[in-house]
């Protein structure tokens, strides 16, 4: 005998996402004791139902306590990302940052837009959707900023085909877009800050802190003062001749 959960957890587990207008994802998302069936079977299993506010779908996860036990050592770990090279590791991360970071501040803005705005009745106000705040970004601006570094033409295009197999993106013509996964599978609460004022500081033109660069020197006191003066007159003084 079939049931709703049941049946929601086969259909992520056949297709990998689905959108958040799915009927019943939307019961899995506003209907807490639905949601409660659904995580107690997934976790039976060592996985996790995965959504995200700023994405437009939903999917399934493996349980962080489970991955060492799938993926192995944390040396194999690192080196087994669905079969991604390293600079396919890099190519996705690069897209994450300049895909997935402008759509998030465009949601943002437009939602203290609507916060900002009076509304007697009190409604919510519902973030854009991701389709309508991505706007993608051109392989041929990617492969002139990044081709020297990502493996050049052929790597980049054998990579961006495995990303788009994968569903992290989707190509059309020219332009790269956000795939079902892209916005969902990336820690972003961890990637974000490292991403925009780190490896991709000057792409997104926002130079480290500069407080970062300040090592502050404890005040010597008066003792320490004088040993240092000491020292630097005894080293001050001309070697005695051989």
């Amino acid at each position: 005998m079939t049931d709703d959960a049941q049946i929601l957890i086969a259909q992520l587990m056949t297709h990998q996402t689905l959108s958040r207008e799915n009927k019943l994802v939307k019961r899995a998302l506003t209907d807490e004791a639905f949601r409660l069936d659904i995580d107690t079977r997934l976790a039976a299993c060592g996985l996790k139902f995965l959504d995200n506010v700023y994405a437009d779908n939903v999917t399934l996860a493996l349980a962080r306590e489970i991955e060492p036990k799938i993926f192995g050592s944390r040396e194999v770990w690192q080196n087994n990302n669905l079969g991604l090279a390293r600079d396919g590791v890099a190519l996705l991360v690069v897209l994450w940052a300049m895909i997935i970071l402008p759509k998030r501040e465009r949601q943002e803005a437009h939602q203290h837009a609507l916060e900002d705005q009076e509304d007697m009745f009190g409604k919510d106000k519902p973030l854009p959707r991701a389709e309508d705040a991505s706007m993608g970004i051109s392989y041929r601006a990617l492969l002139a900023d990044f081709g020297d570094k990502l493996g050049r033409k052929t790597r980049m295009d054998i990579n961006l085909g495995q990303l788009n197999k994968l569903g992290f993106i989707e190509r059309r013509g020219d332009m790269i877009l956000e795939g079902p996964l892209l916005d969902l599978m990336m820690d972003t609460d961890t990637l974000r800050d490292r991403i925009i004022n780190g490896a991709l500081a000057d792409i997104f033109h926002r130079p480290a802190p500069r407080e970062a660069a300040i090592i502050p020197f404890p005040q010597a006191d008066a003792q320490g003062e004088a040993q240092a003066d000491a020292q630097a007159d005894a080293l001050s003084e001309p070697l005695p001749e051989q």
